[in-house]
């Protein structure tokens, strides 16, 4: 997949957030990740290069900008370096969009952070963006630019309908899940129900009611992310106070903030599946979760964007 039918070289980059999924996305394409310098000043600065010819070249830059904030400040350098190094056309790839959970003012004297992150990525010089599952899928509007947005339930959807669960149920573990987790009931055939959330502060929620039969059924909880992990374990642990069976949960989005782990494993879940889009942070070791790969989702986008084909067909209904 080197040149497409106009001479145009496809490059895959990788910033320092995510460097595996990279290299596998660029295995999924069968060519190499190329290579770049990335160096600090003594202050700590970010200094970033390009170590050959990108000019008229397809570019695609592969970061996701979870914490910390310099992975975000690395992605607007790498974009930086690109347009000016004459690349035909740059696409970040963010496996997770960090800065999402702002999206509206919900209340007075608050930023809009993902649509500040949408106009640096724009200023900076992106010409298009490819991310999966925004924590509000109304962010896409925040641009000016191309956006695609893919959905990681056809990563979850392969594995679920191996294990073939019986009497399943999936669960929304908050009212904002809802929609993601009506796709998947719909996909998987089996009836919804919702953890109704009141949350008291960031990152500090309660669990007020059940919508839903659940008793003496299995259930799935589906998730963009999971942060702290309180949501979800206090779902868990309402669900099974009303006589549920195996619980089991899949989140796109793993950044196990805190003591999320340590939730996790105290908590009634048996299984939390999770994608590689944020790479586990080192230590973290449980043999609860388990990692799905997103390296061919993204390979085949970027192999189908390279070539100007539709990636629609990719998309798994979540409306």
């Amino acid at each position: 997949m080197d040149v497409d039918t106009q001479g145009k070289t496809v490059k895959i980059f990788s910033g320092c957030s995510n460097p595996h999924l990279a290299a596998s996305i660029a295995d999924y394409l069968t060519i190499k990740v190329s290579e770049s310098q990335l160096n600090r000043f003594a202050d700590g600065e970010l200094w970033f290069k390009y170590n050959e010819n990108i000019r008229g070249c397809d570019v695609f830059l592969i970061q996701s900008t979870h914490p910390p904030a310099e992975h975000l400040m690395e992605l607007l350098i790498m974009i930086d370096a690109a347009k000016r190094s004459s690349a035909r056309r740059i696409t970040a790839v963010l496996p997770y969009f960090g800065y999402a959970r702002q999206d509206r003012k919900d209340q007075p004297r608050v930023a809009i952070t993902a649509k500040l992150v949408a106009d640096l990525l724009t200023a900076a010089g992106a010409d298009r963006v490819l991310t999966m599952d925004l924590h509000a899928a109304q962010i896409q509007g925040f641009f000016n630019i191309p956006f695609d947005h893919l959905y990681a339930s056809g990563i979850f959807m392969d594995y679920y309908m191996t294990k073939k669960i019986p009497d399943l149920v999936l669960v929304a573990p908050d009212i904002g899940s809802i929609k993601i987790a009506r796709a998947y009931s719909d996909l998987l055939k089996a009836p919804l129900a919702i953890a109704d959330k009141r949350r008291l502060t960031p990152n500090h929620a309660e669990v007020m009611n059940l919508i839903g039969e659940v008793a003496d059924h299995n259930v799935l909880m589906v998730d963009d992310m999971i942060d702290t992990g309180g949501s979800i374990t206090k779902a868990a642990e309402k669900l099974r106070s009303e006589g549920a069976k195996e619980i089991y949960a899949a989140c796109t989005h793993g950044l196990l903030s805190g003591e999320a782990v340590k939730r996790i494993e105290d908590s009634p879940i048996s299984e939390l599946v999770l994608t590689d889009s944020i790479p586990l942070k080192p230590g973290i070791e449980s043999g609860k979760i388990k990692i799905l790969t997103a390296s061919r989702l993204f390979g085949e986008s970027i192999r189908r964007i390279h070539y100007e084909e539709s990636i629609s067909s990719l998309f798994i209904n979540q409306r």
